[in-house]
């Protein structure tokens, strides 16, 4: 049967709900992976660490739930939920390597075959990894799923070129500091395809972000500046509401401006 009825707006051009990728992306990403590395390790060393844990495993799910029911991107959602798989994501990583015993070797392999299977599944079933069609639940629940791995790989690498390698914090950071512009210059000079270096970068942010906060927050005899993790993590949690608060004001960064403007 054929109606006149038309389709609404959002089903002729879906609202995205991840944000647009500019300088404003990688700048809040950077500071939560840096604030998220401090937050769980002071919430681990001056609090109860299983009640830490749970806790901010609960706030997490709390975080992506908000997230999930909200029908487009939303600054304060997003980023709410990028921040607590920053803090839960680090304690997954510390968890199987203290807790578990497993070495840091081993989890980055293992981490990295789980975050290789998510991103096959969600190229498999969506036919396309791009974030510029998150706009579905099921793409929206790769998205996040893949995200908690890269926080939990970068982690876990991070730690094992600080501790493993014996590069030291702020070796590690140089390190991926290097490792984070090769996929930025293969994009620009050598046309890569924009995908890959988008992911590529994005996973290399969290270990990059981690060692340089593990570097200013950790004692001077462990090759730290020795600023303690509490006020590392209260003054990048400063910088990043600053940020956001400029975010939502400008909306800069929201993929959907055009298309509530026009709703309007």
């Amino acid at each position: 049967m054929v109606t006149d009825t038309p389709r609404s707006l959002e089903e002729i051009d879906p609202l995205l709900k991840v944000p647009k990728i500019t300088a404003y992306f990688w700048m809040t990403k950077l500071l939560t992976t840096a604030m998220g590395e401090a937050t769980s390790d002071f919430l681990v060393f001056h609090t109860n660490p299983y009640l830490a844990v749970v806790g901010c495993g609960l706030l997490f799910m709390a975080a992506i739930w908000l997230q999930m029911r909200s029908n487009q991107y939303t600054t304060h959602y997003y980023w709410f939920a990028v921040i607590m798989v920053s803090i839960f994501g680090t304690q997954i990583a510390d968890v199987t390597h203290v807790v578990l015993g497993v070495p840091y070797d081993i989890s980055t392999c293992a981490f990295l075959v789980a975050l290789v299977g998510i991103l096959g599944a969600w190229r498999f079933k969506e036919k396309t990894l791009s974030i510029h069609s998150v706009h579905t639940p099921r793409r929206e629940a790769f998205y996040w799923a893949t995200i908690v791995a890269t926080f939990a790989l970068g982690t876990a690498a991070g730690d094992m070129t600080a501790s493993s390698l014996n590069l030291g914090y702020l070796g590690s950071g140089l390190l991926f500091v290097l490792l984070f512009g090769i996929p930025v210059v293969a994009y620009f000079m050598f046309d890569l395809n924009e995908i890959a270096a988008f992911w590529i970068a994005y996973i290399l942010t969290r270990p990059l972000g981690a060692s340089f906060a593990d570097w200013t927050d950790k004692p001077i005899r462990f090759g730290g500046l020795g600023l303690g993790t509490g006020p590392v993590s209260i003054s990048l949690a400063l910088v990043i509401l600053i940020l956001l608060a400029f975010l939502m004001i400008s909306r800069v960064d929201d993929p959907n401006r055009a298309k509530n403007i026009d709703i309007q």
